[in-house]
């Protein structure tokens, strides 16, 4: 599956230093509402591969998850924020159905190009 399971140790590796737009799902075992957005978060997964990194992190597993959800203002789960070279773009709170969720992903792609020219180097423009 096309799906990193974030926690303290990787997530500056696979969130603030992604080269794509990533899409981090917070999530826990004991959410309702999670059961039912894991599936379609699961099968959005496959058809965005390559397009999209698809990450999760459950926010009841360790202190250090929880920190980091909360540094993100996230409260309740689930949550899915996209992510741009570490920055977030956009946060989505609450249970997404597939089709409303794939209407945002496809937005969030169109934000992310501009996303990753505006945070390009300066250097790399100069002559």
């Amino acid at each position: 599956m096309n799906i990193v399971e974030l926690n303290s140790k990787n997530w500056d590796d696979e969130v603030n230093r992604s080269q794509i737009l990533t899409l981090v799902y917070f999530w826990h075992e004991r959410c309702p509402w999670c059961r039912e957005q894991t599936p379609i978060f699961e099968k959005l997964a496959s058809e965005y591969e390559g397009k999209v990194k698809f990450a999760r992190i459950n926010v009841l597993e360790s202190a250090e998850n929880r920190e980091i959800s909360l540094s993100l203002g996230v409260m309740g789960t689930p949550t899915i924020i996209f992510f741009c070279g570490g920055r977030p773009l956009m946060h989505l709170v609450g249970f997404a159905g597939e089709e409303e969720l794939k209407r945002i992903i496809e937005d969030m792609l169109g934000r992310y190009r501009s996303c990753m020219l505006q945070s390009s180097e300066l250097k790399s423009y100069i002559t």
